[in-house]
């Protein structure tokens, strides 16, 4: 029973079984998650920052169980690293920009965060490459993904700044 729920939060309820580009996918639907969290639901942004932190944690601990016995330690069906990597922009951005926002604004920023991530994620610029490489454990899995996430709000301030 433990082992199934592990193996149901480190691949997202079984998104990272599907065959191609799981990561994906698995941002894809941690950007549509958020968003009706945020503007169907309206859970504050601090609440979801909170879940973020603690499933973080407690990612480090399910990866770790999930590779144990793995000789690849970075296997495709973690995604989890993906939801957190794909939430740390959009929970920022939430929080930097409370109040009614205009739903094309949103889409339109949700969709470059999604984009930018990818990009982060796929490329590995150092340090996120450095994460990958270096740590062959769930730290590296995870971390590479939250660099990527921080790479992207990294862009997305300096664009707010350059841009007013």
């Amino acid at each position: 029973m433990i082992e199934k729920l592990n193996y149901l939060f480190v691949t997202l309820f079984g998104i990272g079984k599907i065959s191609k580009i799981p990561g994906s996918i698995a941002s894809l639907a941690t950007t549509i998650f958020l968003f009706f969290l945020f503007h169907i639901f309206n859970v504050k942004p601090d609440i979801v920052l909170i879940a973020i932190v603690v499933i973080f944690l407690v990612s480090l601990y399910a990866v770790n169980i999930f590779i144990k016995n793995l000789d690849d330690k970075d296997p495709k069906e973690i995604v989890i690293d993906e939801f957190i990597g794909q939430s740390i922009p959009i929970c920022l951005y939430e929080i930097a920009h409370k109040g009614i926002k205009e739903t094309n604004d949103v889409l339109t920023f949700y969709f470059i965060m999604f984009i930018l991530f990818r990009i982060f994620d796929i490329t590995k610029p150092y340090p996120v490459s450095y994460y990958d490489k270096n740590f062959k454990n769930s730290f590296g899995v995870i971390m590479d993904d939250v660099c990527a996430g921080l790479y992207v709000v990294g862009i997305l301030v300096l664009y707010m700044v350059f841009s007013s």
